[in-house]
């Protein structure tokens, strides 16, 4: 009986496969090809494109090469917008590249203290430290506290301003840090000056550094200048080791807790030939009569008011060289440079 053989079943060989359509030269069905313009229009998409993806990139997750951790005094990771100034600073976030420890932003300040962040632990600081942390004090200093100072022989914000830029003339272009800033007094003359690449008012007292910002956002000529608004210990400066150019300290020195460990710390964070030039009242000067030295060490009132033989013994022991001073009253200051 014979089988009637299935197509489905031939060999391979003998199956025959449609060929591929072709289309006539006068279909309309024709690819699609682009012309030179829309070619070098994509191309020029696509690498605007990728460059601001990698501009993103860049401004989102960069290394600041200014702050430091307070801890292991390793650069900070930045995260944010590039700058030296208050918007750039507020939109960032910082983190340590060791202990990765972060820091943020608060009330328009960067807290880089060692605590900043902590919720259970505080520290009870020295009275005349909590004194300038109210808030009555900060608003008070511009309005009539800082004023009495010219009975003690302090020349006048104008005039101690000029005596410093005198003093940090070497320093110019570079970045000065103004420690124990209180409202900024002096931290806005120095940015107001152009004569640094950026200024940073760093103080332990919140309240002084939100009186700070109000006064920088009141004046417009402020609002672009580099100058960045940082709470710190003058005892723990976090900046790394040789990375500043200048520090200034206004009528701060009598306020520390430990004159010695802030000096050193400022030696520590200056460059070689960095400046540091500071204010401070005199506990009593080489003309105070010696019948009225005793009730000077006994009327301190808690401050450590040193004499001018103690500022120059603290400056030298710490590393600092050529040392000189201005005095009037029980006003001095002086200056130091690290070698």
């Amino acid at each position: 009986m014979s089988v009637a053989t299935s197509p489905l079943l031939r060999p391979l060989h003998q199956l025959q496969f449609p060929k591929c359509p072709r289309l006539s030269s006068k279909s309309h069905f024709r690819p699609r090809r682009f012309d030179s313009l829309t070619q070098r229009t994509i191309r020029a998409i696509s690498a605007v494109a990728v460059e601001s993806e990698i501009r993103t990139q860049q401004d989102q997750s960069i290394e600041a090469d200014v702050f430091a951790c307070p801890i292991c005094y390793e650069p900070l990771i930045r995260k944010g917008p590039p700058g030296l100034n208050l918007s750039a600073i507020y939109r960032s976030g910082f983190m340590c590249k060791r202990c990765k420890k972060s820091y943020s932003s608060k009330d328009r300040y960067l807290d880089l203290t060692v605590t900043a962040g902590l919720k259970d632990y505080t520290e009870i600081q020295p009275p005349r430290t909590e004194l300038f942390r109210s808030p009555l004090v900060s608003f008070l200093y511009e309005r009539g506290w800082r004023q009495n100072f010219r009975q003690s022989g302090f020349p006048g914000p104008d005039e101690e301003f000029k005596m410093a830029q005198e003093y940090f003339a070497s320093a110019r272009g570079g970045l000065l840090v103004d420690v124990s800033c209180g409202s900024g007094l002096f931290s806005r003359k120095f940015a107001k000056s152009g004569s640094y690449s950026g200024v940073i008012a760093l103080d332990f007292s919140e309240n002084m550094l939100r009186q700070c910002y109000d006064f920088i956002n009141k004046d417009d000529t402020l609002s672009i200048t580099n100058i960045a608004l940082v709470r710190a210990d003058v005892s723990r400066l976090p900046f790394a080791s040789g990375s500043v150019d200048a520090v200034h300290a206004g009528a701060a020195l009598h306020c520390w807790p430990s004159p010695s460990n802030a000096v050193a710390e400022i030696t520590r964070i200056l460059k070689s030939g960095g400046v540091f030039v500071g204010s401070t009242f005199l506990r009593y000067s080489s003309s105070t009569p010696w019948f009225v030295r005793p009730f000077r060490e006994r009327t301190s009132q808690g401050y450590g008011y040193l004499t001018e033989e103690e500022i120059k013994d603290l400056c030298t022991s710490c590393g600092l060289t050529n040392y000189s001073s201005k005095i009037q009253q029980a006003f001095i200051m002086f200056s130091a440079q690290k070698p």
